[in-house]
């Protein structure tokens, strides 16, 4: 699989009969591994702005099916864009492999015109590709729950950094040790003066994974 960061949390994700977006807040200007007419998924863990950012217009622009919680499918279902629903704790089979949807302490509020409305419950992704599995933890705080994943022998966990909404470095440090993937890469900081944090900080501290740095380009194969 290759990832390409794309700034805060959003991702590309390219693998066999694989093409997808994670939470696409894009950072203009950005170079980008993809053509926007290529991508055959977009993967939402919540209703934030900052991580539905400009999935309506990417979906429509491609034809991409966005997998998300039932209730940000219901409201993507009036725009015309293709979903298909999951909830947490959900694993199923998709062409290029399997995902499962993980759960997330946060919110996932939509703001609209009319106000905010339920976007359900916010969650994680755990996405598996030709023998590789991705996680992508979406916005959390700590949870015993991270535990779990440890059976599925993650090989690079994307995990939120920056605190305030989110875990900070040590919280993200003990969700590495809960997890202990191969490799842990931070997101989710410096995007805003409230979620400052340091990844060398939380990459220095780790025993239990190498931690990796992306700047916002950068790509990495595994």
């Amino acid at each position: 699989m290759k990832i390409q960061f794309l700034g805060h949390s959003a991702f590309y994700v390219e693998g066999k009969n694989l093409k997808a977006l994670i939470d696409p807040f894009l950072e203009e200007d950005l170079h980008q591994d993809f053509n926007v007419e290529e991508l055959n998924y977009i993967f939402l863990t919540h209703g934030h702005g900052d991580h539905l950012g400009s999935t309506v217009e990417l979906a429509k622009k491609s034809g991409a099916t966005v997998v998300a919680n039932h209730e940000i499918c219901i409201y993507l279902s009036t725009f015309d864009v293709e979903c298909h629903p999951m909830h947490i704790g959900g694993r199923t089979a998709f062409p290029f492999g399997k995902v499962k949807m993980t759960p997330a302490l946060h919110g996932s509020g939509i703001q609209t015109d009319k106000g905010v409305i339920n976007g359900g419950n916010p969650g994680g992704f755990l996405i598996e590709n030709e023998g590789k599995k991705l996680y992508h933890a979406g916005d959390t705080g700590l949870t015993y729950d991270m535990q779990l994943l440890r059976v599925e022998e993650v090989d690079v966990a994307l995990l939120p950094i920056g605190g305030n909404f989110t875990m900070d470095v040590e919280d993200a440090l003990r969700a590495v040790d809960f997890i202990e993937p191969k490799i842990a890469i931070p997101m989710h900081y410096n995007t805003f003066p409230v979620i400052e944090a340091s990844p060398n900080t939380f990459v220095e501290g780790m025993e239990k994974a190498l931690g990796k740095i992306l700047a916002p380009g950068e790509s990495f194969q595994f």
